[in-house]
């Protein structure tokens, strides 16, 4: 059905026969369970659809999926910022439950660097930085192939302090997403048990959980 067509676009198919270690699995389950918490205290957050630990074709070994409930044209500072806070969500789960992170955090990493880099350059949302454009889109026409890197035309002073202001996004966004597993740190080990125990949760799988972590103070 349609469902299942967009989370194969997204995520791939499943692979069942992709067997993981028992430890590699909860850790999987913590992390999935870490972006979907996250993303149920963040306010502005598209809903939860879907929390799985059954491995993809793509190479990832669990998702979570978010659908929006209305197209969006416009997205403000907070938003993004709140969409950062949920990709850091898996990472900060595995280091409060395990107390250290692992490479499943790579895709999540990449994204969240790459929306905290586009705030400082692309939209002027840094204070530091200013509000200027420092790097744009650059256009592929026809013959230019595929790949081209933005075009950077400031100095390397100014490369550092775009550099700072993209690491210190990251790290604000890190410590946000541990301070709300901390406060649903019950609700993150129940959740966690659940997925390992059903392997795919769904809205109503996930309902009793998301009314719990809706009541736990905001951060």
């Amino acid at each position: 059905d349609f469902t299942n067509a967009v989370e194969r676009i997204v995520a791939g198919s499943e692979r069942k026969s992709r067997l993981l270690k028992p430890q590699e699995r909860e850790r999987v389950a913590f992390h999935e369970m870490g972006h979907a918490l996250v993303a149920v205290a963040r306010r502005s957050a598209d809903p939860v659809h879907k929390v799985s630990i059954i491995p993809r074709s793509i190479g990832a070994l669990g998702f979570t999926m978010q659908r929006p409930t209305e197209d969006r044209f416009l997205i403000t500072v907070s938003e993004l910022k709140d969409r950062m806070v949920v990709l850091m969500g898996g990472r900060a789960a595995e280091e409060i439950i395990f107390g250290e992170v692992s490479t499943g955090a790579a895709d999540d990493l990449a994204k969240v660097t790459d929306i905290a880099r586009q705030c400082v350059t692309r939209f002027g949302m840094d204070p530091t930085v200013g509000q200027a454009v420092l790097e744009e889109q650059r256009l592929q026409w026809l013959g230019d192939g595929p790949g081209l890197p933005n075009k950077k035309d400031y100095s390397e002073a100014t490369a550092r302090e775009v550099d700072l202001a993209v690491r210190g996004m990251i790290e604000e966004a890190f410590a946000s997403a541990k301070d709300v597993l901390r406060a649903r740190i019950t609700d993150l080990r129940a959740g966690a048990k659940l997925l390992l125990e059903k392997e795919t949760l769904t809205p109503d799988d996930f309902a009793p959980l998301r009314r719990t972590a809706e009541l736990a103070p905001a951060t």
